[in-house]
């Protein structure tokens, strides 16, 4: 049996020492308790006036007004978000820089595009904010009227091509997982964004394209082009009858996300705060349904380690598709 050891009283210089350490715990405790005392920066990685722009603001309001204190937003565009992750690496881990992260951080990882920093244990993973899918849509006098035909068309000689918002989008990886799945020869034509994606569908210069339904909205709506299916699992709110490509290409299913993430290393009591204040920000109504409407997809929350698995997971996936069509990031 383990006898119990009975210490006599510490010497001087130790209960001197334990005695401060003590005192500058709770000193430190207040400044948690505080937390946050002054702005906060919020980085994205993608030009402003875009969707990852249009996002960080909205959700600056809203985080701000439930944290007591300004958020500041600012873009770092460059190397498909890889710029503004860099940077979001580098910041002290005190919670006043922190980063809105989309799923376009998992696929330049995957390239190893611009890798400074360790994509998955850099960062202190606070919570997903909102999932959304892509649209494959065609000019509306495209002789396809469903995927199942397009997909078809693209076994004759020179394949179909679709375009992207560019080299090592989301995008394009979506367009080429679904060549890989059903065995069409689609051929990537990368534009410098999604707007000039769609003129290309307009002018006839490509088959099809895949781009996100904010963006291809106006011209659905207006008739100028046709959705033929979206490449979440389930329908898109703005599309309600536009089916899951699934339906068509069993277990296909591509959609990308944004979520809020700090360096490594953030102070526990902070990123449950923020966790907390994202939690809150989502069971609002005002706030959920103008940020579903952003992205046309859903508010979907989740743990700091729901997210760092996702973020790990979704490296791997694109990675071995990355790998099996020998992709190049642009």
């Amino acid at each position: 049996m383990t006898k119990a050891i009975i210490a006599g009283p510490p010497a001087p210089e130790v209960s001197r020492r334990l005695m401060l350490g003590g005192l500058g715990a709770l000193a430190a405790t207040p400044a948690l308790a505080a937390y946050p005392e002054r702005p906060i920066t919020l980085l994205h990685g993608f030009a402003p006036g875009g969707s990852a722009d249009a996002l960080a603001r909205v959700l600056s309001v809203s985080l701000g007004n439930l944290l007591g204190q300004t958020m500041l937003v600012e873009p770092r565009p460059g190397a498909g978000g890889m710029v503004a992750s860099a940077a979001l690496s580098r910041a002290a881990a005190d919670g006043y820089t922190l980063g809105l992260i989309t799923g376009g951080h998992a696929v330049a990882a995957a390239f190893g595009r611009n890798l400074t920093f360790e994509p998955v244990e850099g960062f202190t993973w606070i919570s997903r904010v909102v999932e959304f899918g892509f649209v494959i849509a065609v000019r509306a006098d495209h002789p396809a009227r469903d995927l199942r035909a397009l997909l078809q068309m693209a076994n004759r000689p020179g394949g179909l091509t679709f375009g992207s918002a560019g080299v090592g989008s989301t995008h394009h990886l979506a367009g080429e997982l679904l060549g890989a799945m059903s065995g069409a020869q689609l051929v990537h034509v990368p534009y410098r964004g999604e707007a000039d994606a769609i003129t290309g569908l307009l002018t006839g210069d490509l088959g099809c394209a895949i781009i996100t339904t904010v963006t291809a909205g106006p011209q659905i709506q207006s008739g100028r082009l046709r959705a033929l299916a979206v490449t979440a699992p389930e329908p898109l709110p703005a599309f309600p009858g536009v089916p899951p490509a699934g339906e068509t290409v069993a277990n296909y299913a591509v959609t990308t996300w944004a979520g809020l993430a700090g360096p490594a290393n953030l102070p526990g009591a902070v990123q449950q705060r923020l966790h907390q204040a994202v939690l809150t920000m989502a069971e609002q109504p005002e706030h959920r349904s103008r940020l579903a409407a952003l992205v046309d997809g859903r508010v979907r929350t989740s743990t700091g380690e729901e997210l760092k698995s996702l973020v790990a997971s979704e490296i791997s996936r694109w990675r071995e598709l990355i790998g099996a069509r020998q992709l190049q990031a642009g």
